[in-house]
């Protein structure tokens, strides 16, 4: 059976820098592009030349290679040329291989938005995409509100995607703008368009205003879109877009979808999906969705005993797909709901060799189980864990003793009539029977006694040189000022790997304290370091 083409129109660059807290520069832009491109994308939408500095810039040259290269602007005013619109124009002007124009199909919003008569409007709609294939560039309109002007007048909204389809628009997108349509209206809503739009030249842009975006866009496929309009990791204004990263793996590896349609995403670049949307978060200082469907670090997570137990005997048993046709994996989580499988798995996991029959791993859940209920949480600290495994079996070598530390902190007067605080820390510990002690001064408690601590570690001191620590969390895990505090330190070397270490305390400097010994300790097993 011969299988549709579905394009994946990405608006990251446009539609998901309307989110909150987030702002790119001109470098994040190309970075981002560079990324949709090598993901496999059709249309990269890059923003609106001459909306700001950035984006002007931005479009000065091509940004993609494989991927039609997209400008957003709106269509030309009522009442002026096509010519003499100099938003029209930009965007025309801009390096880009086609143009997307936001044009209003709610009969509402043009009366009380646009002040015009709902004819001038559709005049306007049929001027630009007439300019804008004029120009050469392939173009598309974003029929915005259409699914809620459709129910208010469903004759004026189809007229406005009929009106765009016959001036020579490629795409005829239809925007849940709003993001309250359910799947079911969209679908009835797209058949509709499909009786005044070409068949092929339908999309859908649907917002995750009631978490539908996702499930709306699919129904529109269904229904006759063959473009869909989203975003990475489903950034966008209010709750975000259609998920990407969600919706391309649903494409490509269910059954519905995988045998009646074909996208560009090749199934290497498919692979690489968890490890881009991850790196997509850190270029925009964003944590991760641990619970994000398919790329989440939970996606494959299981907790429970029973549930581990059958996954070892059968994947398929609890996972619909395999976590490595997404670049993820499988994470059986040592807590205190986990049994036996569960502990098997981890260690095999952070490559702790054992034999099932050892004696030794009954002490050893009971020992993590214990922790847990102290607040340790090994599920988000896999270093602390494996550390944990091996001092149980044995093979974890005392490198250095930390007999002592003491913090300080005060507020001192900065020289410029201000005031600062300061932290200073003393660190003792005993390497091959010596005893070392090490001062440094630091931003903060916990950056004194990390710098400290690695400041004079004997003959150990060259394992440790590259050595980094790259992110801190604090939880409180119950409330007051004498509450339980876990804190969480993940650190990284030289090699790029990452790992992440707890310590637990009613007090946040011995917690952070006991993970940075954890993060030494770890950082010196993995390096071969010889036992004193």
């Amino acid at each position: 059976m011969t299988r549709e083409r579905v394009y994946l129109f990405d608006t990251t660059l446009r539609d998901g820098a309307q989110t909150a807290g987030v702002d790119f520069t001109l470098d994040d832009k190309i970075a981002v592009a560079r990324l949709l491109d090598d993901l496999g994308v059709d249309y990269v939408e890059g923003g609106y030349p001459g909306a700001n500095p950035t984006d002007t810039e931005f479009f000065s040259a091509p940004r993609t290679e494989k991927a039609t290269f997209v400008a957003f602007g709106m269509t030309k005013r009522a009442g002026r040329s096509a010519a003499n619109d100099p938003g029209l124009q930009g965007v025309l002007q801009a390096k880009a291989g086609a143009c997307c124009f936001v044009a209003k199909t709610w009969d509402f919003h043009v009366r009380e938005a646009l002040r015009i008569t709902l004819e001038e409007n559709l005049e306007t709609i049929r001027e630009t995409v007439e300019a804008s294939v004029a120009a050469g560039r392939e173009t598309m309109v974003d029929c915005e509100h259409f699914f809620d002007g459709y129910k208010a007048n469903p004759d004026y909204a189809l007229a406005c995607a009929r009106t765009a389809a016959e001036a020579g628009a490629r795409w005829v997108v239809l925007c849940d703008t709003n993001g309250g349509t359910t799947p079911e209206e969209v679908a009835e809503i797209v058949r509709a368009a499909g009786t005044v739009v070409p068949a092929g030249r339908l999309g859908i842009h649907a917002h995750d205003d009631m978490g539908l975006a996702v499930a709306n866009s699919l129904s529109a496929v269904r229904a006759g879109a063959r473009q869909i309009q989203g975003t990475l990791n489903g950034l966008g204004e209010r709750c975000g877009n259609a998920n990407l990263t969600t919706l391309i793996p649903n494409l490509k590896l269910k059954s519905e979808f995988n045998r009646a349609f074909d996208v560009g995403v090749p199934d290497e670049a498919l692979a690489g999906l968890s490890q881009l949307s991850r790196a997509f978060d850190e270029l925009v200082n964003r944590p991760s969705n641990r619970y994000a469907p398919y790329v989440g670090a939970n996606a494959f997570a299981t907790k429970a005993g029973i549930h581990a137990s059958a996954i070892l005997k059968n994947p398929a048993t609890y996972e619909h797909v395999a976590p490595d046709a997404v670049g993820n994996h499988r994470r059986l989580l040592v807590s205190d709901q986990g049994g036996k499988s569960n502990l098997l798995s981890e260690l095999a996991r952070v490559g702790v060799d054992v034999d099932k029959a050892d004696p030794r791993l009954d002490a050893l859940l009971a020992r993590v189980k214990e922790r847990e209920s102290q607040g340790y949480a090994y599920e988000g600290a896999e270093a602390s864990f494996a550390l944990l495994a091996k001092r149980a079996l044995g093979r974890v070598p005392d490198f250095f003793t930390v007999e002592s530390f003491r913090v300080m902190v005060a507020r001192r007067r900065d020289g410029h009539g201000g005031q600062i605080a300061v932290s200073e820390a003393v660190v003792k510990v005993t390497v091959d029977g010596e005893p070392l002690i090490t001062a440094a001064e630091g931003i903060g408690p916990v950056n004194a006694l990390d710098l400290a601590l690695r400041k004079d570690l004997g003959r150990y001191q060259p394992y440790i040189a590259d050595l980094k620590l790259t992110d801190y969390k604090v939880r409180i895990l119950n409330g007051g000022t004498d509450a339980i505090t876990r804190v969480l330190i993940e650190s990284t070397d030289g090699d790029g790997e990452v790992w992440t270490t707890v310590g637990v305390s009613p007090n946040v400097v011995d917690a952070s304290f006991e993970a940075l010994t954890d993060s030494l300790t770890y950082k010196l097993l993995k390096a071969g370091a010889a036992a004193p």
